[in-house]
């Protein structure tokens, strides 16, 4: 089976691999509830089948595995109070540990645009490949959100402060700077995929972990590091304070081309969705689990449903796409404790809870 059938998701074994295709090309292969709930049977399926040796995550199209999530089905659901949120982030975190513990070799193919909810699916696999034209991104803080499917995990381990950078300013990973943000373990020209793709359907029952790196360090460039990573000395000194109003203070006491390029990319974000992270951020440097940040999460997440903030970031971004939001508030400097205490508070009966 090649795959390009119908449905949103697809998933077949191939060889001794299992298969899972997002298939919505047209839309970047944004994730939607149905296509996470997919995604859990596919691998209760790939688990239970013993000639199952390796998953293998794709996306449809030329332009990237995945874009992100649903957007604008959460806006419209935020928009008349619905429970979409609290149903779907659910699910989808539980599916993000569920990735990260899976008992195989799990290969994500990070190619082109990997963002929010893509990252969630791949950057936690056993085995990260990504290409020449990988272009990732936590871009959440831009919707009055914060990067979430275990973001603040992944990013609280980048070195230094690669992590917070990218978590604030959104900025662009290229495939080296995700291995050295560690998203990502190896770069393979994505000419040389088709070649690799077809290696992974020939590995036998009981392949382990080491063996599929060993197979896929046998396609990948070697390269480990780029642009962002040159930059990472003064992204330390700039970076390294604990609260928004220290970092920008930072940034405009530096006064350099990229102290004054990252200012103005901050002044655009949610003022609100920068405290929020930040302090995420902060907290999950001592978490000792993924489900630990996931947990925190997914308490800030239901906060960020109910907020103005998300709802007009994604008007801005998505829906009238006139780039121009009205934060509610307008400075970081009105962002109150009073207001980040909601976003961490626990929630009760609802908290999320992993099996």
């Amino acid at each position: 089976m090649s795959g390009a059938e119908e449905g949103d998701l697809v998933a077949w074994v191939e060889g001794s691999a299992g298969f899972i295709r997002l298939n919505r090309p047209k839309a970047i292969n944004a994730v939607t509830l149905e296509m996470f709930r997919d995604i859990d049977k596919a691998l209760d399926r790939f688990e239970a089948d013993p000639a199952v040796a390796v998953i293998v995550l794709e996306g449809a199209g030329e332009r990237g595995l995945c874009a992100g999530g649903d957007i604008r089905a959460l806006w419209e659901s935020s928009k008349v109070n619905g429970d979409l949120g609290k149903i779907l982030w659910r699910e989808e975190y539980i599916l993000n540990a569920r990735i990260k513990k899976f008992p195989k070799p799990y290969v994500a193919f990070m190619d082109g645009i990997v963002m929010g909810g893509g990252v969630g699916l791949s950057a936690h696999a056993s085995h990260r490949i990504v290409t020449d034209r990988t272009r990732l991104a936590m871009p959440e803080v831009g919707l009055g959100f914060f990067p979430d499917v275990g973001g603040t995990w992944l990013l609280s381990r980048s070195p230094g402060e690669i992590g917070t950078y990218f978590g604030l300013t959104g900025q662009t990973m290229n495939g080296p700077d995700a291995i050295h943000a560690r998203f990502a373990d190896a770069v393979v020209s994505a000419a040389k995929w088709p070649e690799l793709r077809d290696a992974l359907t020939k590995v036998r029952q009981g392949v382990t972990a080491a063996d599929v790196s060993k197979l896929i360090n046998g396609f990948a460039t070697g390269e480990i590091a780029g642009p962002v990573a040159a930059k990472e000395p003064a992204i330390d000194a700039l970076f390294g304070f604990d609260r928004m109003q220290d970092i920008f203070a930072a940034l405009k006491r530096d006064g350099s081309e990229f102290a004054l390029a990252t200012l103005k990319a901050l002044n655009e974000k949610s003022p609100r969705g920068m405290v929020v992270t930040l302090k995420l951020l902060r907290l999950a440097r001592t978490a000792s689990s993924l489900e630990e940040c996931l947990v925190r999460e997914y308490r800030a997440a239901l906060e960020v449903f109910r907020s103005d903030d998300f709802r007009e970031g994604v008007r801005a971004a998505v829906i009238d796409k006139d780039r121009n939001p009205t934060w509610s508030p307008s400075r970081i400097e009105d962002v109150t404790p009073d207001m980040l205490a909601h976003y961490l508070a626990e929630i009760g009966a609802d908290e999320l809870k992993f099996n």
